[in-house]
C-alpha cells in the first residue's frame, strides 16, 4: 500500500492515525520549525535505531558496513541535543563474521559508541547479532542478563521480544540459523501473556523480526503473537525492523511501525534513525531523520 492510500485510509478511520508521510511530511522532515514544537512536553522521549550491521568489511549490494560508525555518530549528536530518556536498538547491531572473536570485536566497536548515548539502553536481538555469537556472548558483552524482558518508564510498559529461535525451538548462534526462520517459542509466549496481563498501562513492544504479517521477514507464529496483543487490549504500538524499509500497518488497533535500516546506502543522506515522543494524553509522535518517515498516532 502506498502512502497516499494510507493517508486516505487514516482519514476514514476518523483520526486513529493522525499523520503519516507523503502528503503531510517528507522523510526526515521535522515537525514545525523546531523538533516537535508542541505546547505540551512529552511524558517520554525514546531514541530508536535498527539494522546498523556494523562490520569492518567491504560493501555488499546496498549495505555499506564501514559507514555505520559515521552514520551512528550523526544520530548520537542529534540524540545528545534532544535528550531521550532511553535508547533502543531494534536488532542487527552488528553483521556476521567468520569467528566469534571477530564478531565480538565488531560488537565492541559499535557498542562503545552506543553506550555513550544513554545510561538506559536496550538491545533487541537480531539474527545477525547471533549469527556467529551465542546469545549469552552477545548479551554478556552489552551487559544485559536476558534476551526478552519488560520494563516500565513514566507509567508506560515496554516489552522487548526475542524471536531468534528456529522452528525446532533451538536458539540462533554459531551459524545454525536462517534469516527467514524466526519464531517465538511457547515459553516466551506464555511469559508474554502473563506480562501483558499484569501490566496496568499502555504497552509498547520492540521486536526485530516483523509481527505484522506472514512474509519471509515475519515471525513464523506472528499471528499467534498478534492474538496475544489483541486479547490484552493494552498494546498500543510495535516497533520492528529486519526488512530494512519504512512500513506501517494497523492490525486490531495496534500500530505496527517498521523502521528503515541505518545500513542501507552510502553517505549521510542514506542514514536512518528516529525519536519517539509519548505524551500523557496517549499521543505518540515518531520523528524520523534522513530516510526514516514520520508518524503521529492518537
Amino acid at each position: 500500500m502506498d502512502d497516499q492510500q494510507l493517508n486516505r485510509r487514516a482519514i476514514m478511520r476518523g483520526g486513529a492515525l493522525l499523520l503519516t508521510t507523503s502528503a503531510t511530511l517528507k522523510p526526515g522532515q521535522i515537525f514545525g520549525e523546531t523538533f516537535l514544537a508542541d505546547d505540551q512536553q512529552p511524558l517520554l522521549r525514546v531514541a530508536l535505531i535498527t539494522d546498523l550491521h556494523h562490520a569492518d568489511k567491504p560493501p555488499s549490494g546496498t549495505r555499506y558496513y564501514r559507514e555505520t560508525l559515521t552514520k551512528f555518530s550523526e544520530a548520537a549528536i542529534k540524540f545528545a541535543a534532544l535528550k531521550p530518556n532511553f535508547i533502543v536498538e531494534i536488532g542487527d547491531l552488528i553483521d556476521a563474521a567468520d569467528s566469534p572473536e571477530l564478531e565480538l570485536e565488531f560488537l565492541s566497536q559499535i557498542n562503545s559508541q552506543f553506550e555513550k548515548v544513554s545510561d538506559d539502553r536496550h538491545y533487541v536481538l537480531g539474527n545477525h547479532c547471533v549469527d556467529m555469537l551465542t546469545k549469552a556472548e552477545f548479551l554478556g558483552k552489552v551487559g544485559k542478563p536476558e534476551a526478552y524482558y519488560s520494563f516500565d518508564r513514566q507509567g508506560v510498559h515496554f516489552v522487548v521480544l526475542d524471536a531468534c529461535f528456529r522452528s525446532d525451538g533451538k536458539s540462533y548462534g554459531r551459524k545454525n540459523s536462517s534469516w527467514n526462520d524466526a519464531n517465538i517459542p511457547t515459553a516466551e509466549v506464555e511469559w508474554l501473556q502473563a506480562d501483558l496481563k499484569k501490566a496496568e498501562s499502555k504497552i509498547i513492544v520492540f521486536a526485530h523480526q516483523r509481527l505484522d504479517g506472514s512474509t519471509a521477514h515475519c515471525v513464523k507464529n506472528a499471528a499467534e503473537i498478534r492474538g496475544v496483543f489483541a486479547e490484552s487490549k493494552k498494546v498500543a504500538a510495535v516497533f520492528q525492523g529486519h526488512s530494512h524499509q519504512n512500513d506501517y500497518k494497523e492490525v486490531d488497533g495496534v500500530h505496527y511501525c517498521t523502521l528503515a535500516a541505518m545500513i542501507e546506502g552510502s553517505g549521510t543522506d542514506n542514514n536512518s534513525y528516529s525519536l519517539l515522543d509519548i505524551h500523557a494524553d496517549g499521543t505518540m509522535k515518531l520523528t524520523g531523520f534522513r530516510k526514516q518517515k514520520n508518524y503521529t498516532w492518537s
